[in-house]
């Protein structure tokens, strides 16, 4: 007689009303989380709701401190990676765990220069020379500094081969000028990764340099935008700027392709958020749902209300998913290169979610969805937030693009 299966018990964490949490912080089994990770995850949640959530609404207005960075390095929630000279046990799990925690302060993009650092960073780490590491690693990794790319210019978004700042030998250094714009970051940023043409037309003529903001000659400014922000989205005027030679990211001309490289990580950033922001959209939706009444029952007693409910979920819960299998590849060690198409599709598959998510709260909410005020301003500010997700990284229709030409090219050579 064989024996049963022991059943694990189940762990609850967070919000207990079904689907407001992740399917392991509501008791399912996951084979891709152990106990480091919940205890992670628990601090995380506790610093999002002692240290940001109360300040969303004022930092929106003002720009969240920059010390919150160390702040959070300091509370174990900033991890440093094992190529760092850190966590030893650090995979791409712990970077979703964070991702998702900060989803749930409902927009405003506090914090949002970590992604931005975990982009900006790797071509320095992986190209640069020694001296260039020694300059920016450790106090990026630390909280103290922060480091942005520089890539889209007003010409130039997601055809990365078309920009045209130069960059201009003369003696010791590259004359740099041009032009970069919608940089996220801009105003936090110590350094910048930036794009520069430094041989002919095309990805062949692109460099990457590594510019402190401090040079002569660099103007920043913040851009307003559509989603309400409390980090920054800049523009930046580079004239004739001064950079040493030794500034240089891996070797001349090679930008490109380091920066190809760099993609898939920025698109499982954005769509890792873009999930939590789809369940805080259910969320907030459901939990109105409940206490709301038209027509003399609650809207959750409608059809077509639990239909909307339903949609949502569906579509986060297999999003949720598509997160985690790119996760479980990046730690396996899947190569950069091979995980193109995978983060392309999970990155559109993010942002189409959670634009119907959006939408359906706020037709849920109502008018209440068109205020910033009472209990539908949530759900109005993510509202606005959906584009945020839709076009940086790639737009969708670049990215459905990109994905099938890679599908076509791996097909002609079977």
């Amino acid at each position: 007689m064989s024996s049963q299966p022991v059943v694990p018990k189940r762990e609850w964490f967070g919000e207990k009303l079904p689907g407001c949490e992740p399917g392991w912080y509501q008791g399912l089994p996951s084979p891709y989380y152990h106990e480091g990770h919940k205890v992670y995850r628990a601090k995380c949640r506790k610093f999002v709701e002692e240290e940001i959530k109360p300040n969303v609404d004022t930092w929106i207005k003002t720009g969240y401190p920059k010390d919150l960075h160390v702040k959070a390095r300091k509370a174990g929630v900033l991890l440093r990676s094992k190529a760092l000279g850190g966590h030893d046990d650090f995979d791409a799990f712990y970077d979703l765990i964070m991702l998702d925690e900060f989803g749930r302060m409902g927009g405003g993009n506090v914090l949002g220069q970590i992604g931005v650092n975990s982009m900006a960073l790797p071509p320095v780490i992986k190209h640069g020379s020694q001296y260039m590491r020694d300059l920016v690693v450790d106090d990026v990794a630390e909280g103290r500094k922060h480091i942005c790319l520089g890539i889209s210019e007003p010409n130039a978004g997601s055809d990365v081969s078309g920009i045209q700042t130069k960059a201009v030998k003369e003696g010791d250094y590259y004359v740099v000028s041009g032009f970069k714009k919608w940089i996220t970051g801009g105003n936090f940023g110590d350094y910048f990764t930036t794009a520069v043409r430094t041989g002919g037309k095309g990805m062949s003529g692109i460099s990457l340099l590594l510019i402190d903001r401090n040079l002569p000659g660099i103007t920043i400014r913040k851009m307003e935008t559509q989603f309400d922000n409390s980090h920054s989205t800049t523009f930046i005027t580079f004239d004739k700027v001064k950079v040493p030679k030794d500034m240089l990211i891996g070797r001349e001309n090679q930008g490109f392709r380091y920066l190809m490289h760099n993609f898939n990580h920025e698109r499982f950033v954005l769509a890792v958020g873009a999930t939590r922001l789809s369940r805080v959209c259910y969320e907030e939706a459901f939990k109105y749902s409940m206490e709301r009444k038209t027509f003399g029952k609650r809207l959750i007693d409608h059809q077509l209300v639990r239909f909307k409910l339903a949609e949502m979920l569906r579509m986060i819960e297999s999003l949720q998913d598509q997160c985690e299998k790119v996760a479980y590849a990046i730690q396996q060690g899947v190569k950069d290169h091979e995980l193109g198409m995978q983060c392309a599709l999970l990155k559109v598959n993010a942002s189409k979610t959670f634009e119907y998510c959006a939408r359906e709260a706020s037709q849920i909410f109502g008018g209440s969805s068109i205020v910033k005020e009472g209990k539908g301003k949530i759900v109005e500010r993510l509202y606005r937030d959906v584009r945020c997700y839709a076009i940086p990284g790639g737009s969708e229709e670049i990215l459905l693009d990109f994905a099938m030409r890679q599908a076509e090219s791996r097909a002609s050579k079977l």
